[in-house]
């Protein structure tokens, strides 16, 4: 906790899908000046996101499936192509991606690297998603993929030249703030 904040009340506004929390908190400015005021948080736990690529072929690994936020807020399918993320679900980061990696990408990884950790949307979100990529073969390809059943999931996986990735950013194609990120950090530090 620090010094010149003190929250006043939550309340639970829906805990449906996640929590939607409404809190209300004072706030100490620069000049002391107290200020009150109410904030609502999204709370969906914590996430991973990993980025595949093979540095013979100069691919990468993204996944296409539906995002309805995408869709009711323009993007007219809703289909968004983006790097293979999950939720932690109470594991270690490192473990949530090998498992959703292999879930959804069909790939099941040795060689896992934490690049770095960011709040996606810190405004309303209180999600911080950790990043990871690692190197991809054919060999260790050991499903379809695709996704599991019982979350309902439906993902196609992808496979692209890393100068086309780059240029899908460029036309809009690629949207999802994440798999931009992962990409560029490939692109930066000439890794592919």
């Amino acid at each position: 906790m620090i010094d010149n904040l003190k929250i006043l009340d939550t309340k639970v506004l829906s805990d449906n899908w996640y929590v939607l929390k409404k809190i209300t908190y004072e706030y100490s400015k620069k000049d002391g000046t107290k200020l009150t005021q109410s904030r609502e948080a999204y709370d969906r736990g914590n996430g991973a996101t990993i980025l595949l690529y093979n540095k013979e072929q100069k691919t990468v690994i993204l996944t296409r499936q539906f995002r309805l936020p995408t869709f009711v807020n323009g993007n007219e399918t809703g289909m968004l192509i983006e790097a293979c993320a999950g939720l932690l679900d109470k594991d270690n980061a490192e473990v949530c991606i090998r498992r959703e990696t292999e879930e959804e990408t069909g790939y099941k990884i040795t060689d896992v690297r934490k690049i770095f950790e960011a709040y996606m949307s810190p405004g309303s979100v209180t999600e911080i998603l950790y990043f990871f990529i690692a190197e991809y073969s054919k060999e260790m390809k050991v499903s379809e993929g695709g996704g599991v059943e019982h979350e309902e999931e439906n993902i196609e996986v992808l496979e692209f030249d890393i100068e086309k990735a780059m240029k899908m950013i460029e036309s809009g194609e690629i949207k999802d703030g994440k798999t931009i990120m992962l990409l560029q950090y490939i692109k930066l530090n000439n890794i592919l």
